[in-house]
């Protein structure tokens, strides 16, 4: 690890203006503090974000719900109003790896976690994603890689929030340049998809400082598969959020995680499963939208079925048949 400085800041704009071009801000550190150890990034400083004032409140409000950046998975996941509220984003913080690392790691910190990928993870390789010429995944060990991919890394998104908070069009508020704005989860990722650089949307100095997500959806599931049952990342992660009138859905969405770098939606099929009533053969239908252009390599087919067994089953728990 790198020699660097340390500091506190106290609120989000010394908080900015303490990290600059080079440094990074430090909360739960789960992530971090790996990648300075491994040398897989650097920063002349590191900023401890955790004193700034109400970034760690969970708030109820009649339109929406806000989440400050710094709340802890744990919070979300022992928060009885939310598990009634919003039982799909109680889940996938169930889903969060161990007590422990729950205990500490952060909403925000949650999102903005760069590539699990291996090759990326190990310090003398230059993969795509490290300024390097090649993805080795994509000839190489791509079991937990992507199925959609907009350029020719295919490293996943692997964070479970984002997934939930996909299916809940849910919003996250960033510091940028002194402004707050406002980008939805799509938008958090889409750099990702584009650029095989990028872990998300954030640019230097981005901080994210909260994240809204309206109640107009009653319901919501999570569901995930993993090789280990605790303390590990999603082979497939999915999430479905609507609301139910009369017994047919209303603004539903269906994400899917460790799929794609951004949380996959396909538009076509939450159009098709708006207004209908759920049963098997709806839940198949949507799947096969969802899926039909999935684009499996030499060792992650396997993640096609296993998607459209989640895909079925998250919605059906919308109704409380699975």
């Amino acid at each position: 690890m790198n020699a660097f400085t340390y500091a506190t800041a106290h609120s989000p704009a010394s908080a900015r203006q303490l990290v600059a071009d080079k440094g990074a801000y430090l909360a739960g550190g789960n992530d971090l503090l790996g990648l300075l150890k491994e040398y897989l990034v650097s920063a002349d400083i590191l900023v401890n974000i955790k004193s700034l004032p109400g970034l760690d409140k969970i708030e109820r409000g009649e339109k929406f719900w806000t989440i400050g950046s710094l709340v802890t998975v744990a919070q979300i996941e022992d928060h009885a109003e939310i598990k009634e509220t919003f039982p799909g984003l109680h889940e996938a913080a169930s889903e969060v790896a161990s007590q422990q690392i729950r205990n500490v790691a952060t909403v925000g910190g949650n999102l903005a976690q760069h590539s699990r990928c291996w090759y990326f993870r190990h310090r003398d390789t230059q993969c795509l994603k490290k300024d390097g010429d090649l993805c080795y995944a994509l000839n190489g060990e791509n079991r937990y890689h992507s199925l959609f991919t907009g350029n020719t890394c295919i490293s996943p998104v692997v964070s479970s929030l984002a997934t939930i908070f996909a299916s809940l069009d849910a919003t996250a508020i960033v510091l940028r340049d002194g402004q707050e704005t406002r980008q939805n989860m799509a938008e958090l990722y889409q750099r990702a998809w584009e650029n095989p650089l990028a872990h998300n949307s954030l640019k230097n100095g981005d901080l994210i400082l909260r994240v809204e997500i309206p109640t107009t959806r009653s319901r919501s599931a999570y569901l995930q598969v993993s090789d280990r049952h605790a303390f590990d990342w999603a082979l497939v992660s999915c999430a479905a959020a609507a609301d139910v009138v009369d017994g047919k859905l209303k603004s539903p969405r269906v994400a899917l995680g460790s799929i794609s770098p951004v949380p996959h939606q396909v538009e076509t099929a939450n159009r098709f499963l708006d207004g209908k009533v759920l049963d098997n053969a709806t839940a198949t239908q949507a799947a096969d939208m969802i899926l039909k252009d999935a684009k499996p390599l030499e060792h992650n087919a396997y993640k096609v079925p296993l998607a459209h067994a989640l895909i079925r089953r998250t919605l059906l728990k919308l109704k409380g048949d699975a």
